[in-house]
C-alpha cells in the first residue's frame, strides 16, 4: 500500500499491491490480518502495524449486497494512502467531513451526503478540514447494479461520472432509514434499503455535472460546515456565518452551494430536521414542540410543516411508523 500524496488521472492503471482499507467510506473490508473488538473489526497494514484509526462493522447483507458502518478517527495529521474499492460503493455519510479523491475529482463529504465509488476504482480520502466521519457503506456486486438500473426510468448506465450527491432534500428519509439500521443491525428492511440506496444513486448521477472546486473554496466551506455543525440548534444567520470566514454573503452563498451542493439555510434546516427525526425515533415520551424547540425551530408549525415536506408524514405519524426492529421501504423517487 502506498501513500497518496497527489492522484494523477492515471490511477485507475495502477497496480495496487494491497487491498486493506484504513480509510472510511470503502465499500468492502479486507479479510486479511482483522482483530475482532465487540463485533468492529480494526486494520492491520504489514510494515506499518497496527492501524487503530478506522473499524467497520457488519450490518446486514444478501444476495449481491452488504452493508456496513464505517466509523474513522483520522485527522489532518494522519497519512493518506490509496485504496480500491472491491465493490460499487455507495456510502452515506452521518456525521464528520472529508474529501475523497478518484478518477473524476475530488469532491467535500459532509452529513447527509452520498458518495459513490466505482468497483476497483483507486481513491484516496482525506481528513485535512476535521477529524474524524461516520459512514454507513453499501456494496453491490455489478450484475444487481444492473438489475435496478434495467428498472429505472431514463437511467442508461451503472458508472458514476461524479463521486458524490449533496444533501438533497428528497434523500432525508432515505439516511433517516440508513441511520436506523447502523442502530438496528441485521432489520427485516435492509435489503429493501439497500436496493433503494443503489437506486437513488443511479437516478441522482443524471442531474447534471459539479463545476471545479478549488482548494482554497474547499478548505473555507470545510471550515464554514464545521462552524454550523458546531452550532447546529442556535439561531444562525447567513452574515454572521460571512463574518467568521471572512467573506461577503453573496460570495459565501455562491461558493457554499457549488462545494457543498446547497444553500447554507438548507444544510442547516435539513440538519435540524434530521436531528428531530432521530429524537422522534428513539425517544417515544418527549413533546413533539421540546423536540422541535430543542433542535432549533423557534415555532411549532413551521416544524411540522418543515418536516413532512422533508419526510413526507408529520413528527407524530414518523413516530408512530418508528418500530424496533424495522426500516420503512418506500422508495426514493
Amino acid at each position: 500500500m502506498r501513500a497518496c500524496s497527489k492522484l494523477s488521472s492515471s490511477i485507475t492503471r495502477r497496480q495496487m499491491s494491497s487491498r486493506v482499507t484504513v480509510v472510511a467510506s470503502v465499500a468492502m473490508m479486507p479479510s486479511p490480518r482483522l482483530d475482532m473488538r465487540a463485533g468492529w473489526k480494526v486494520c492491520t497494514v504489514a510494515g506499518l502495524g497496527k492501524v487503530d484509526l478506522t473499524s467497520a462493522r457488519l450490518l446486514a447483507s444478501g444476495d449481491g449486497w452488504r452493508v456496513r458502518e464505517i466509523l474513522c478517527r483520522s485527522g489532518p495529521k494522519d497519512p493518506i494512502f490509496e485504496e480500491q474499492h472491491a465493490a460499487v460503493s455507495v456510502s452515506a455519510v452521518l456525521s464528520g467531513s472529508f474529501t475523497y479523491r478518484s478518477r473524476n475529482g475530488r469532491v467535500l463529504l459532509t452529513p447527509g451526503s452520498v458518495l459513490l465509488g466505482e468497483r476497483q476504482a483507486s481513491f484516496c480520502c482525506g481528513h485535512e478540514h476535521g477529524v474524524g466521519d461516520r459512514c454507513v457503506a453499501f456494496s453491490f456486486e455489478p450484475a444487481l447494479m444492473e438489475e435496478v438500473a434495467r428498472d429505472l426510468s431514463g437511467v442508461t448506465r451503472t458508472d458514476f461520472p461524479t463521486h458524490r450527491l449533496p444533501p438533497l432534500q428528497r434523500l432525508a428519509p432515505l439516511i433517516a432509514d440508513v441511520q436506523a439500521l447502523a442502530e438496528q443491525p441485521g432489520s427485516r428492511g435492509a435489503e429493501e434499503l439497500a436496493l433503494r440506496m443503489a437506486g437513488a444513486a443511479l437516478s441522482g448521477i443524471h442531474e447534471g455535472s459539479a463545476r471545479p472546486v478549488t482548494a482554497t473554496e474547499e478548505r473555507r466551506m470545510a471550515d464554514a460546515v464545521r462552524w454550523l455543525e458546531a452550532r447546529l440548534v442556535e439561531p444562525l444567520s447567513l452574515g454572521a456565518l460571512a463574518s467568521e470566514l471572512g467573506m461577503g454573503r453573496h460570495h459565501l452563498l455562491r461558493t457554499f452551494r457549488k462545494v457543498v451542493g446547497e444553500s447554507p439555510y438548507s444544510y442547516i434546516l435539513g440538519r435540524r430536521l434530521t436531528l428531530a427525526a432521530e429524537h422522534l425515533r428513539t425517544d417515544g415520551t418527549q413533546r413533539i414542540a421540546d423536540v422541535a424547540f430543542a433542535c432549533g425551530f423557534g415555532d411549532l408549525s413551521e416544524f411540522v410543516r418543515r418536516f413532512r415536506t422533508r419526510f413526507g408524514v408529520t413528527p407524530s405519524a414518523w413516530r408512530a411508523r418508528a418500530r424496533p426492529g424495522s426500516v420503512r421501504t418506500e422508495r426514493v423517487s
